[in-house]
């Protein structure tokens, strides 16, 4: 036997030694890759989804159960993986053709110009992922695992999540199996037990604010889940917050820090909640000046109640020009009051949904 060959047996023997050491959950998938010759020449998956806003589409959370196909498909192909929301008047086309997006996610229905691209299969009836026409390689390495994932209970798990309904009051008037309240159950009850909040409240919060969908965006700019500005998440060390967990680690930070200016040796539990409710959707400024004006009425300023009774007056000119307590100007806080009360309601639905009480 040549010396050459008999080098080329060692080691590939001592590969096969190698690769028992390795855990038996990850041996498949180095197998899995090493068949690959998908390069993503960057060493980062880079990726936009345009879906449009899921609030409104009424056919699931696309945009959610995309983000976490591609983070599937990134830890199969052991690379970072860096996706974002398509942006307002974006060319996503350039951006692709320039080399700047790797996968472009889009609905399938969608027509606008494709030239230069190829689409992947489809990840869902919805949508599927683009790629641009000389990446041949990367599109068949999405492909393969497109074909294997989506054959797997695994891939029925993450769809029906993101494809159910959430709405709390049709699932109530219906009736309903499921006692799952969102596709982010885990990681809500995760984050509401680091605030020490009922989970099923937190996700009242998250439904009022985005219906679960990751990639709503308001006119102000606030983003994802809980609708948080980006400075206000860059305050709390948050940068990325199409993410879900960091949108929510941001989201809590804040309604964390906002609880803090209601002191539970002064405030109730209940009354803790609502005025910090009230102060994630005003701004701590506007509940403040409201609890000032209650005050010079003699009104009791911890206490939610005493304090809708005066928010009426605080649109009035006078109010802002005559009063030195009130420091933030007019206040419209018809919504808040609504806010409050709406996050109430749905968490009762919840609560009901989940098969447990409300504490």
């Amino acid at each position: 036997m040549k010396p050459v060959t008999k080098s080329i047996i060692r080691i590939a023997g001592l590969s096969a030694i190698l690769l028992l050491l390795v855990p038996v959950n990850e041996r498949s998938r180095i197998l899995e890759k090493s068949d690959s010759s998908t390069p993503f020449g960057e060493g980062i998956i880079r990726c936009v989804i345009d879906t449009g806003d899921d609030m409104y589409g009424g056919k699931g959370l696309k945009a959610g159960f995309n983000y976490e196909m591609l983070t599937r498909f990134a830890e199969r192909e052991m690379l970072p993986v860096r996706i974002r929301a398509a942006r307002s008047g974006e060319n996503l086309r350039d951006s692709l053709m320039l080399g700047a997006i790797d996968i472009l996610v889009r609905q399938i229905s969608d027509t606008t110009d494709n030239t230069g691209m190829h689409k992947s299969r489809n990840v869902d009836h919805y949508c599927a992922w683009y790629l641009r026409e000389d990446r041949t390689a990367e599109l068949k390495d999405v492909n393969i695992w497109l074909a294997t994932f989506t054959k797997k209970r695994e891939y029925n798990e993450i769809r029906n999540r993101f494809y159910s309904s959430y709405e709390p009051f049709k699932r109530l008037e219906q009736g309903t199996m499921s006692r799952r309240i969102s596709p982010y159950d885990n990681l809500i009850k995760k984050y509401a037990e680091s605030i020490g909040w009922d989970w099923r409240l937190l996700a009242a919060v998250v439904y009022q604010e985005s219906k679960f969908s990751i990639n709503s965006v308001s006119a102000r700019g606030a983003t994802g889940l809980m609708q948080i500005l980006p400075s206000t998440a860059a305050y709390y060390g948050v940068y990325d917050l199409i993410n879900p967990e960091e949108n929510l680690k941001a989201g809590t930070r804040h309604l964390a820090r906002l609880q803090k200016a209601f002191p539970e040796n002064i405030f109730t539990e209940e009354e803790r909640i609502n005025f910090t409710l009230a102060a994630y959707n005003a701004g701590e400024g506007r509940i403040s000046d409201c609890r000032a004006y209650a005050g010079s009425k003699d009104l009791d300023t911890t206490r939610w109640e005493e304090i809708v009774k005066v928010i009426p007056e605080m649109r009035k000119y006078e109010i802002t020009l005559e009063d030195d307590s009130v420091k933030t100007g007019r206040f419209r806080g018809t919504e808040t009051i609504n806010y409050v009360q709406n996050i109430h309601n749905i968490y009762e639905a919840f609560c009901t949904i989940s098969g447990e009480p409300s504490i």
